[in-house]
């Protein structure tokens, strides 16, 4: 009895003293060099201009998002083989390289949309509100600006507010069309940012993003050109707690109120 409680302590004796893998806070070279984290890609860009670095719960969606960019744009940019694929404390390049050709400016005149008594168009239809021609290429003076038209008929039912809601929600029918505010390319589309649900957004120029969030459908695909007041969606609740399109107008990146930026009703 006596010899089997001694092999007994014997060996608990050995796991506990077993050396953990922690860091020698005298220094000892060894063992630091046994806990060095991992060097993430893209670390000696932390804190630079242009450059973001991943924080938990991110996706590369959210992440070319707020930075008013094609997340296939930021997944170039980065070499990234898999755009799920990123990590916390990975710093991610998320504005054009240098010699990167800009994407041209658009510059449409907008007109208002017709009142709400309209017919709306039929399924698989595509409505283009009248575009009055572009501006001449060698006139600067807001060459990035953009003038939209209401992508929905609806009352507005949620007003924005930069802390809580980054855009406006406007009240409609499922099904009802889901228009372009302004000439662009489709740089999402699809149900990866959480809180959107189905989603579109378009990208008009350098400064200006729109998103189409909470859609039953989607009628466009990514990389596709579309026109001022093209039917790109038809309104839904998916991911939201009524039928309503919420939508964002972002410049560079950041949201600003759509109100300020659509014709007066």
């Amino acid at each position: 009895m006596v010899a089997s409680l001694t092999v007994m302590a014997g060996c608990s004796t050995r796991r506990v003293s077993s050396p953990a893998p922690v860091e020698d806070r005298a220094g000892g070279a060894h063992a630091a060099a046994a806990v060095d984290p991992k060097t993430l890609p893209g670390a000696e860009n932390a804190g630079k201009p242009g450059y973001y670095t991943v924080k938990p719960g991110d996706t590369l969606f959210r992440i070319a998002l707020e930075a008013g960019q094609s997340w296939r744009d930021v997944q170039a940019w980065n070499s990234l083989a898999n755009p799920n694929m990123i990590e916390v404390g990975q710093v991610l390049r998320v504005m054009p390289p240098a010699g990167t050709a800009p994407v041209p400016a658009t510059t449409v005149v907008g007109k208002p949309l017709p009142p709400a008594s309209a017919p709306a168009p039929g399924n698989g239809t595509t409505a283009v509100a009248p575009v009055a021609p572009a501006a001449p290429a060698a006139e600067p003076a807001g060459a990035e600006e953009v003038q939209f038209v209401w992508p929905a008929n609806g009352a507005v039912i949620a007003t924005f507010d930069e802390a809580r809601n980054k855009g406006i929600g406007i009240a409609g029918r499922v099904g009802e069309p889901v228009l372009a505010a302004a000439d662009g390319r489709v740089v999402y589309a699809g149900a990866g940012l959480r809180g959107y649900g189905n989603l579109i957004i378009l990208k008009h120029n350098n400064t200006y993003l729109t998103a189409y969030a909470h859609n039953q459908a989607l009628l466009v695909r990514e990389d596709q050109s579309v026109k001022q007041g093209q039917k790109i969606a038809e309104m839904g609740s998916s991911d939201a707690d009524r039928v309503k399109l919420h939508f964002e107008v972002r410049r560079q990146g950041k949201p600003v109120d759509p109100l300020g930026y659509l014709p007066k009703r």
